[in-house]
């Protein structure tokens, strides 16, 4: 073509000139290259040799570390893989700083799995950019290739963005240009639904409904439904422009979902799920058909308590498998294989699994072997950065926790001395001589305060006070206590007289709590059914690690509305009105309601008990209970509230309430008669707190931890101890302490509180049940404003002091005192 034109210009004499002109200014523009510095440019990131995959490994980041993983194997992966939601978060960055630092220290490249905290038709091109922008700054001395995971898993039922193939390519395509324009197309997109051997799995509730626009790219073979029989992969391929490596979540597990299992793989059981699983080809369409390097991230499932086959033979077998299948020329495009190296449980935590390579010391070893007599690729893989030992930021390590610690007990002699050394402090403490005790009042405020806080989930500095900052305990628990306590301090006097008047008004009061239950699930069901307002907060639960699942729940979205919609159905399936009695639907941040109207309808049998003399046969019963079911983890009702506050675990704590609400003033004379039991409290409860400051969750980039042991020790205690579904003894343990402490501390000090907190705090605490039901309003008002899901931090602080201001004015001005139960 150049020959062309030259022979075109030299036959043509006026255009010399022109020629001239322009030999010119190329040498210009050549000279300009070689004198000016060039600014930064980036490859798009090339794939490795045909037939020589990297190896990947995604962690546990809160208990695991990148040179933990690879001491454990003997080898380093060539990636490591990382969360970040969209819109990104600020409270993220430490995590990701740490993730790009060990990734970087072990030369290998970064994976970044991209996870949408909002619904996909709010990511468009704006916010596209912007989290590209802020991934480009986190990443700016990142020396190694970045691959952008985005929504993976989006054909499953079980992810918020699940599903919704229209939205889901916009969002795709929307970021993948995104990062095309802000980095030169340094980040390869990786396109990566999950194994579709089940699809369409449960739908969900955010699927596009038959008749709509959206389903008939479901329906891909016309037929007018959608099952089995179609595409689980076609509906949601966001075209080759967009898509730079195909991946797919493919892991050894025979469960389906179900019970817990051990098997071992079957011979040829991955190359089947490549290009076979659900009648579809993905190897062949996809990777082959499109020319895209391949990107499989996998594990296997094993349960110890499970029986079955080894670990051993699964984990191995199924590596075997994995390596010979990945470096085989029938599979040459595979480019990376990426392990998930985390632990899950199921059955509602009852069955614990570890998809762990490295767990057991033979395992690792056979998977080295393996490993080394393959052509796949470990790290380093790019120049390793000399960053010495990772620390993680926000981290007070060395001689500073204890000094913490040290001043931490400064302040407990000082708070202990000076009622009994000053006269003035003498004047401070509680005095009031009416039934009604503020101090509750006040203690009650404070955790509805934290539940409030804890429920709305936006990133903010209340979050430092209200994350099991004054210990392991939560609002949840404080709240069930003092529920127990007031029951006990109203109706335990009422009982020596009424006893028949007792029963009806706690049954009356449950009947009325019941019915708003029943409003509220209703409600928001209708709610959600207005496409222009977003219910998600409300009508869908997404795990952040503490629930049932444990750890490796974190990111997984439950719909706590499954089914509902099949109430327009006629006929209505006979399984959804009882669901709906039974309260087995309904907003998470509403379901301790359901377990507190069962714990008011049988309050009256424990008043009876205690009328009669029975409190210690009371407390032996209910701490039986309590063993039982943290033991057993069994349920009795299948409402949706035994999820998080199984019924006979958290009963534990509505009882003890009900019993020291009953002998209040007895226990309260008690304990000021043995002043050491409430100085053992109190140094307990301090204690505690300076333990729970250990954890390695933080609430935000304002948050600080002390490194007083190792993530995974730490991590391992907690799970142990203080985990909070099952309401595990060390967490009990605390709750009782901090009480006792916290309300010691109001009887020496109230006068200076009480000016300080106690006219905001108290009318609060007088209607816990009141601000209870109405957060539920707010929250719903909230997560449809978009600034607030920006995750500024200030601007989200403000924001919750709009909302608690709020609800103070309205518990102060009685507003719907007569509709709302108080």
């Amino acid at each position: 073509m150049r020959a062309h034109v030259s022979h075109h210009h030299a036959a043509i004499p006026r255009n010399r000139p022109r020629s001239i002109a322009a030999f010119f200014a190329a040498v210009f523009i050549v000279l300009l290259a070689l004198v000016v510095p060039a600014g930064p440019a980036h490859a798009a990131p090339a794939p490795p040799d045909k037939g020589k995959p990297w190896l990947g490994a995604v962690l546990e980041w809160g208990e695991d570390t990148a040179a933990g993983f690879s001491d454990r194997l003997g080898a380093g992966p060539a990636v490591f893989g990382h969360d970040i939601t969209i819109p990104y978060r600020e409270s993220e960055r430490n995590d990701i700083d740490g993730f790009l630092q060990q990734t970087a220290a072990k030369g290998a490249h970064a994976l970044l799995t991209v996870k949408p905290s909002v619904p996909l038709d709010q990511l468009g091109p704006a916010e596209a950019e912007a989290f590209a922008a802020q991934v480009r700054d986190l990443t700016s001395g990142f020396k190694g290739q970045l691959l952008v995971r985005f929504a993976p898993d989006m054909n499953a039922s079980w992810v918020a963005w699940g599903q919704q193939p229209a939205t889901y390519r916009q969002a795709f395509q929307a970021v993948a240009a995104a990062f095309k324009k802000d980095d030169g197309g340094r980040a390869a997109m990786v396109w990566a639904p999950y194994l579709g051997k089940d699809y369409p799995f449960e739908r969900n509730r955010n699927a596009p409904e038959p008749g709509s626009d959206g389903f008939s790219l479901l329906d891909t073979n016309g037929d007018g439904t959608w099952n089995g029989s179609d595409s689980a992969y076609a509906p949601y391929y966001p075209g080759d422009d967009a898509v730079d490596w195909v991946g797919l979540t493919a892991y050894h597990d025979d469960t389906a979902g179900g019970a817990a299992v051990n098997t071992t793989p079957r011979p040829g059981e991955l190359q089947e799920m490549l290009t076979a699983s659900g009648g579809e080809n993905f190897y062949g369409t996809y990777v082959e058909g499109r020319k895209k390097p391949f990107l499989l991230q996998t594990s296997a499932f094993y349960s110890p308590a499970s029986g079955g086959a080894p670990e051993a033979d699964i984990k191995t077998g199924w590596w075997d498998q994995v390596v010979a299948t990945a470096t085989s020329p029938a599979f040459a495009g595979t480019a990376a294989v990426v392990w998930d190296e985390r632990t899950s449980t199921r059955d509602t935590g009852v069955a614990s699994i570890s998809w762990l390579l490295t767990g057991s010391p033979d395992i690792a070893k056979a998977a080295l072997d393996r490993l080394k007599a393959s052509p796949m690729v470990t790290g380093p893989v790019t120049d390793v950065a000399s960053t010495g030992t990772y620390v993680r930021a926000n981290t007070l390590s060395g001689a500073a926790p204890w000094t913490v610690g040290a001043a931490m007990v400064i302040l407990l002699v000082a708070l202990w001395q000076v009622p009994r050394r000053i006269n003035t402090a003498t004047s401070w403490s509680y005095q009031d001589p009416s039934t009604r005790d503020s101090r509750v009042d006040l203690l009650r405020g404070l955790a509805i305060v934290f539940v409030v806080v804890n429920h709305l989930g936006m990133a903010s500095l209340f979050q430092l006070l209200t994350q099991e900052a004054v210990g392991f305990v939560s609002g949840a628990e404080l709240f069930v206590l003092f529920s127990g306590l007031v029951v006990g301090m109203v109706y335990g006097p009422k009982a020596k007289e009424d006893f028949g008047r007792v029963v009806d008004l706690t049954s009356r009061r449950a009947g009325k709590l019941y019915v708003t239950a029943l409003a509220v699930l209703i409600g928001v069901f209708l709610l959600s059914l207005l496409p222009f307002f977003h219910t998600e907060a409300l009508t869908t639960f997404v795990d952040q690690g503490t629930g049932g699942a444990g750890h490796g729940g974190a990111g997984r979205t439950y719909d706590l509305y499954a089914g509902m919609s099949s109430l327009f159905q006629f006929p209505v399936p006979p399984q959804v009105l009882p669901a709906i009695v039974l309260l087995q639907f309904g907003p998470w941040q509403f379901n301790v309601m359901g377990l507190y109207v069962v714990l008011l309808l049988a309050s009256p049998l424990i008043l009876a008990a205690l009328n009669r003399g029975k409190a210690v046969w009371v407390l032996l019963a209910t701490l039986a209970v309590y063993a039982v079911g943290a033991v057993t983890r069994f349920r009795i009702l299948p409402s949706q509230f035994e999820d998080s506050f199984p019924l006979l675990v958290w009963q534990v704590l509505f009882v003890l309430g009900l019993v020291v609400g009953y002998y209040r003033r007895s226990i309260v004379a008690w304990l000021s008669a043995h002043t050491w039991v409430v100085a053992a409290c109190t140094a307990a409860a301090f204690a505690l707190a300076f333990l729970s400051w250990g954890n390695p969750y933080l609430a935000n980039n304002y948050d600080v931890r002390l490194a007083l042991m190792p993530d995974a020790s730490y991590r391992a205690m907690y799970d142990a101890l203080f985990g909070r579904t099952y309401l595990a003894p060390g967490r009990l343990f605390n709750v009782l302490v901090l009480v006792v402490a916290a309300y010691a501390f109001l009887s020496a000090y109230w006068k200076p509180v009480e000016r300080a907190l106690g006219w905001f705090l108290i009318p609060l605490g007088r209607a816990t049940l009141y601000v209870f039901i109405m957060h539920v309003v707010l929250i719903a008002v909230v997560t449809n404003i978009p600034a607030l899901q920006q995750q500024s931090i200030f601007l989200n602080t403000a924001a919750y002091a709009v909302v608690l201001g709020l609800l103070w004015v309205m518990v102060r001005t009685r507003f719907l005192f007569r509709i709302v139960p108080t």
